[in-house]
């Protein structure tokens, strides 16, 4: 088919997205373009889950912002070891736990590395510092920075320290549209074993077509005070403002 067939709303479906929604194949073979971009994307996906993230890039933009940072490590010792046992990366080294001091914070934040190092080290310091200046009368404690570490190795952290509520920022899992996405998960009175059932999700932070800094942390700031109003997060917390359209409507 040649590109003058291909109806107008075909060719902008790849302007809303970065999904691969139209490869243009020549007879049975995909495009050398396509082929190309493929093989790219499916490397950054590699190198995403791989590569360690940018943490002393990380560690100076937030005590650029006079927050106190606390360099953890989970149970897993490797990145093969994270890969292959996903318990171990729950659970903190014991000489990191002892690094933790029972401040008391109103929120325990932790940076974690997850699928995605380019996502942590990209996004996460923004996302604190958007936070932190969204909610002033928030004490925040010292933002953990976890290496090889899972979603709920933020419950022991922020258990350890004595806040009430937790927030994790952790690198989701790659795909081959985008390498770079943030999640961000809050539980209320986190503890080691608390079930997902108890946290509420952010996810898809990044720029390209994602949750942009501005609404998640709209969002996130929304979702912080109402649970320390209710004192619960999870199935009991949900954002009942009226809702926006994602999409102007067409003129």
């Amino acid at each position: 088919m040649s590109e003058t067939e291909f109806p107008d709303v075909v060719h902008r479906l790849s302007d809303l997205t970065p999904s691969r929604v139209r490869l243009d194949p020549t007879g049975s073979a995909a495009p050398l373009s396509a082929v190309l971009d493929f093989q790219l994307s499916h490397a950054r996906a590699r190198d995403a889950i791989r590569s360690p993230a940018d943490w002393e890039g990380i560690t100076d933009a937030l005590t650029g912002q006079g927050l106190e940072v606390l360099d953890l490590h989970s149970q897993a010792e490797t990145r093969d070891i994270y890969i292959r046992r996903p318990d171990l990366g729950r659970r903190l080294a014991a000489d990191s736990r002892a690094r933790i001091a029972a401040s008391a914070p109103d929120l325990a934040i932790a940076i974690v590395d997850g699928l995605s190092a380019t996502a942590v080290s990209t996004h996460a310091a923004n996302m604190v510092r958007a936070i932190a200046g969204a909610l002033p009368e928030i004490a925040i404690g010292p933002v953990a920075l976890v290496r090889e570490g899972r979603v709920a190795i933020g419950d022991e952290i922020a258990a350890a320290m004595q806040a009430p509520l937790c927030l994790v920022l952790i690198g989701e899992r790659p795909g081959l549209s985008v390498s770079d996405s943030l999640g961000a998960y809050l539980t209320w009175d986190p503890k080691p074993g608390t079930a997902d059932s108890r946290r509420n999700c952010v996810s898809n932070i990044h720029g390209r077509g994602g949750l942009s800094y501005d609404r998640a942390t709209d969002l996130l700031a929304f979702l912080i005070r109402k649970a320390r109003e209710l004192g619960a997060t999870g199935v009991a917390l949900k954002d009942d403002r009226p809702s926006t359209p994602a999409l102007s409507a067409p003129d």
